[in-house]
């Protein structure tokens, strides 16, 4: 299934997509694509409607981010050697793990704002993790078994407040306001086989920077979850953001090139659909 949230900010729908790519509602069904509707149970009972029958959303709505209520936005370093290298770091022994504010969640095709001061604005297209059951002290083999689903991410980072505000953690640099699109869709396990082989790329202004598959991470997917249950455990709606592959505006050479308002952002990873954001400058919030 590809679920969605839909609708004004702070306001939005739970919904499908059909078979056709058409939108269907499921607030009859469901409150929202949340914790609850996460849960493997849920889902089964979600998997077994007669979609026909759901109704047909008329025009083009705004998608939100396709998980409510996200308590935990953990975020993965480093994680593709090439991007590690264009970085000047190295190949991480163990997952490098920070977090990203659960205020910067914002829609799949939502501005990204820059911070007031910002000229180290950059982009990073990511698979992102969406925990359907509680993991804690995980083994790797049976990771896989508490994902709910898989969504496309844009880590948008401001690599000043990253990388020299920060004596040993990057989180300052990672949870700006509008830094965390995910979506549009969260794509069940059920279609996603294999989240290790799946391609992925970003364009800035129609220009290709990024281009990947997740089969070249030093971590997969269930590396990281049984890393990181470890550490902490993870509940269902919580997301995990798995790294970046290289293309990114800090490793261009001759000199990295950052976003500007204006940039249009534009990315993706197949089977779990497109972002497109347009970058603005700071405007301080009513």
């Amino acid at each position: 299934m590809k679920l969605v949230r839909y609708g004004p900010p702070g306001k939005e729908k739970p919904g499908l997509i059909d078979a056709d790519g058409k939108l269907r509602d499921l607030s009859r069904k469901v409150k929202d694509i949340g914790a609850d509707t996460l849960a493997p149970a849920s889902l089964k009972e979600l998997a077994r409607l007669d979609v026909k029958r759901l109704p047909l959303v008329k025009g083009k709505p705004r998608y939100g981010a396709c998980v409510a209520g996200v308590g935990k936005f953990v975020a993965i370093g480093l994680n593709y050697a090439d991007h590690a290298k264009e970085s000047g770091l190295p190949i991480p022994e163990h997952p490098v793990v920070f977090f990203k504010s659960e205020t910067c969640i914002g829609g799949p095709n939502d501005a990204i704002m820059m911070p007031k001061d910002s000229t180290c604005t950059d982009w990073e297209v990511e698979l992102g993790v969406v925990i359907g059951k509680t993991a804690r002290y995980v083994e790797k083999k049976d990771a896989l078994k508490h994902v709910a689903g898989y969504c496309l991410i844009n880590d948008v980072s401001e690599r000043e407040y990253q990388m020299k505000r920060s004596a040993s953690q990057w989180s300052k640099g990672k949870g700006c306001d509008s830094f965390g699109p995910i979506g549009p869709w969260l794509v069940t396990t059920d279609e996603i086989k294999d989240p290790q082989n799946l391609d992925m790329w970003l364009d800035v202004n129609g220009v290709r920077r990024q281009t990947g598959n997740t089969r070249t991470m030093v971590f997969s997917v269930a590396d990281l979850i049984a890393d990181v249950s470890r550490y902490m455990t993870l509940m269902p709606g919580d997301v995990i953001t798995t790294g970046t592959p290289p293309g990114v505006g800090m490793g261009m050479k001759p000199e990295p090139q950052y976003l500007k308002a204006g940039d249009v952002v534009t990315l993706s990873i197949a089977g779990l659909g497109q972002q497109k954001q347009k970058v603005v400058a700071y405007k301080k919030k009513r």
